[in-house]
């Protein structure tokens, strides 16, 4: 069967007007979306609460990438902080100065030592709606790490810490605590494969040797909403104290996942979770 030049001509036509109706189409569900979720791909939703993220010993800020991801995906704005690793005070007092600068509510989650910088740094700040604690410490005042700790069967982790000594510019000295690369993989983040735990050994930050004993003066977690995850497979902070401390501080959730000790990198999805329900209450309270 022939089709004349005309035919062929309003077909091809008739084809493109198609195309063009179903890209517009295409087009203007992306832009929905996009405008529903106020992702990456455009600005954070003022309405949600910024989100800020503190890390723990040995980890930088990197260590939230994927809790990031997922939250910005959402439309919430997101600040990972970086933490000084230097002890509470210093710590707590950076980052306190850090949460003044940002306007509007803030929801305010801290793993491993994180919890202790969370604890002390969030007090008196209105603006800080909930405390969210992942695989973290949260001493009491008067409590330190060490303190806090032997009320519970020792982590695997304390015998795979080293000890570096250190000189400051103005001439004083200190200590800095690592965790041995040969045992990352075992004591921190077993569910991590070797070869994301050989970077992780290399690239990791020390805890100053005081923060374990250093006392938190004062803690926001009596006073303000608290949530809670916990990892049952931990080998850094013994579970049963994650326990403990959730119900010490009358969380309103606590989560328990099958996790390592560096949840918000092998669990980032349960994590985000987390946050963003506390995020959610924190609106309707």
């Amino acid at each position: 069967m022939r089709i004349s030049g005309t035919s062929q001509r309003r077909f091809r036509a008739s084809r493109w007007g198609a195309a063009v109706l179903a890209a517009s189409a295409t087009v203007s569900a992306l832009a929905a979306v996009a405008a529903q979720a106020d992702g990456p791909g455009g600005d954070p939703d003022p309405k949600l609460p910024t989100v800020v993220l503190v890390h723990g010993a040995f980890t930088d800020a990197s260590s939230w990438s994927g809790v990031v991801e997922r939250l910005q995906r959402n439309g919430y704005k997101v600040i990972a902080a970086a933490n000084p690793l230097r002890g509470i005070p210093q710590d707590s007092t950076y980052l306190a100065s850090l949460l003044k600068s940002v306007k509007g509510p803030v929801i305010l989650a801290g793993h491993s030592y994180g919890g202790e910088v969370i604890s002390q740094a969030a007090v008196g700040n209105a603006q800080v709606k909930a405390l969210v604690y992942i695989n973290a410490l949260m001493p009491d005042v008067g409590e330190s790490f060490t303190t806090l700790t032997a009320k519970f069967p020792p982590a695997e982790l304390t015998k795979a810490l080293k000890k570096v000594p250190f000189r400051n510019g103005d001439g004083t000295s200190g200590t800095d605590v690592y965790v041995r690369a040969d045992k990352v993989h075992r004591a921190f983040a077993q569910d991590l494969p070797v070869q994301k735990t050989d970077v992780l050994a290399a690239s990791q930050r020390p805890l100053a040797l005081n923060a374990f004993t250093d006392k938190l003066t004062k803690v926001a977690w009596h006073d303000k909403p608290v949530y809670a995850l916990v990892s049952r497979q931990d080998r850094s902070i013994d579970p049963g104290l994650e326990r403990f401390e959730a119900k010490r501080a009358h969380a309103r959730k606590t989560v328990e996942i099958d996790s390592s000790h560096v949840a918000p990198v092998s669990h980032p999805q349960e994590v985000e979770d987390l946050i963003v329900q506390a995020a959610k209450d924190s609106m309707q309270s």
